[in-house]
């Protein structure tokens, strides 16, 4: 089981922000069981790549190293929580559908286990698999960018306030440090408080909805893909009385029962067996696209101008501008906001990475269509490849020597999940490089605070 609050994680929620200088006051790492908790081969099968947000982490391709002319000076990492235990209120939806199973009379010989499966999962934190997913990315971190890291500059690491994005942020600085033979420690510096202005969550704009409910596209997609599925559960289940949406919250048991348990459910096998994690993994990919993505309108990628800003800033070694969700107080101070660094590295949630995502312009995908999956076949907008657990999004300044084909100068990439992201919008050349001055301009969207969109949050 996770560890409680840390007692300066439970002091920052007091003050908003609080800045550690010191190792001592550093996040232990969780005592986890030591085994792979990279998913590169579908280690808990091969549907486990299609559980939506609720995928264990996995590179979506091999990394490519940057061109033989060109060197990485800079790294921003932005990275969300280690597999977690349901929220509260699905998890209650979940119990409650649960219930109702149980309270049947179960004559599918493939619906057995069902009657003597005892529900034991956390709420919100952590599992332990979670914990060690951050541990390993520290590692792989530490391994791929040694280069940028000395006693003097160790990466910079800040976290959101939910105790599994905190926890993850300190799991990977062990890993870090580890990796490296404890050569270089660093630390949590920043936890920022969720219930103020906070880059590295979602919730700074009261005009978008927080629920946990399913909204009109979502809901209307369920009704489709968990109707033969719901008529299997009651014919099984004689009695049990399951609507549709029950069956969604059923099938959440597959993927937070594997992670709690670290082995593969029954609940997998049972609704593998019934086709139902392509329509899922649909569900969560309508989920997010009308949550903060794109089809939000502008208020979804709103979410992340604050933090594309603060990008900005570290690219260029400038101050930061912006008038949205920053902090200006952390903002504007060098102890929790150092410019002229050569790694930073960001705890998040996967509502904010898909807003950054859209700020940025990534994964352009026109409205998807909620009463098929068909759109799903051309589409690049794939939360299981975009915000698994543990998912990273990495920016790399690099510095291009004349010898470079697109010239000398200084060049900006993107990564998720490994897969180095083509960008258009600033017109990548054909490794995906943008000059730095184009990356820039192409974030006008951000930098111009959404062309006044931020002001419908507080309408």
């Amino acid at each position: 089981m996770l560890a409680g609050p840390s007692l300066f994680a439970l002091a920052t929620l007091a003050q908003h922000v609080l800045a550690f200088p010191s190792a001592a006051q550093s996040p232990s790492a969780i005592t986890v069981r030591q085994s792979t908790a990279t998913n590169t081969t579908g280690v808990f099968g091969p549907d486990s790549k299609i559980w939506a947000e609720d995928t264990p982490y996995f590179p979506v391709a091999d990394y490519v190293s940057p061109p033989s002319s060109c060197e990485i000076d800079q790294v921003n990492i932005l990275q969300r929580h280690g597999a977690r235990y349901p929220k509260k209120s699905p998890a209650k939806k979940m119990k409650s559908a649960l219930k109702k199973l149980q309270k049947a009379t179960i004559t599918e010989s493939s619906m057995q286990f069902i009657s003597d499966f005892t529900y034991d999962l956390g709420t919100d934190d952590l599992t332990a698999y979670g914990a060690n997913q951050s541990y390993e990315a520290g590692i792989e971190a530490y391994q791929r960018y040694s280069s940028l890291v000395s006693a003097d500059n160790l990466p910079f690491v800040r976290a959101s306030s939910s105790q599994r994005v905190v926890d993850s942020a300190g799991n990977w600085t062990a890993g870090f440090a580890v990796a490296s033979d404890s050569a270089y420690t660093p630390v949590l510096s920043v936890i920022i408080s969720e219930d103020g202005n906070d880059t590295l969550d979602d919730a700074s704009c009261d005009a978008l909805s927080d629920s946990n409910s399913p909204g009109d596209q979502e809901a209307a997609w369920i009704d489709i893909y968990t109707v033969n599925i719901t008529d299997y559960l009651n014919a099984g289940a004689s009695g049990a009385g399951l609507d549709n949406t029950d069956t969604q919250y059923l099938i959440e048991f597959c993927p937070f029962v594997t992670v709690a348990d670290q082995v593969r459910s029954e609940w997998c096998d049972l609704f593998s067996s019934l086709n139902a994690f392509p329509g899922f993994e649909y569900y969560g990919d309508l989920d997010k696209y009308y949550g903060t993505g794109w089809g939000q309108g502008a208020l979804g990628p709103a979410q992340g101008i604050g933090y594309v800003n603060e990008l900005l800033a570290r690219l260029t070694n400038t101050a930061v501008n912006d008038s949205t969700s920053t902090n200006t107080t952390l903002d504007s101070d060098p102890a929790t906001f150092p410019l002229n660094r050569t790694f930073y590295a960001d705890f998040t949630h996967d509502d904010l990475l898909i807003a950054v995502y859209s700020a940025m312009g990534l994964f352009p995908t026109p409205a998807l269509n909620y009463s098929s999956v068909d759109d799903q076949e051309t589409s690049a907008w794939r939360v299981s490849e975009m915000t698994p657990f543990a998912a990273r999004m990495v920016v790399e300044r690099m510095s291009c020597s004349g010898a470079y084909s697109s010239g000398e100068g200084e060049y900006v990439r993107v990564l998720v999940n490994q897969a180095v992201q083509p960008m258009s919008f600033c017109d990548a050349d054909t490794n995906d490089l943008c000059t730095l001055d184009a990356f820039v301009e192409s974030q006008a969207f951000a930098r111009n605070s959404g062309y006044g969109v931020w002001d419908e949050c507080s309408d």
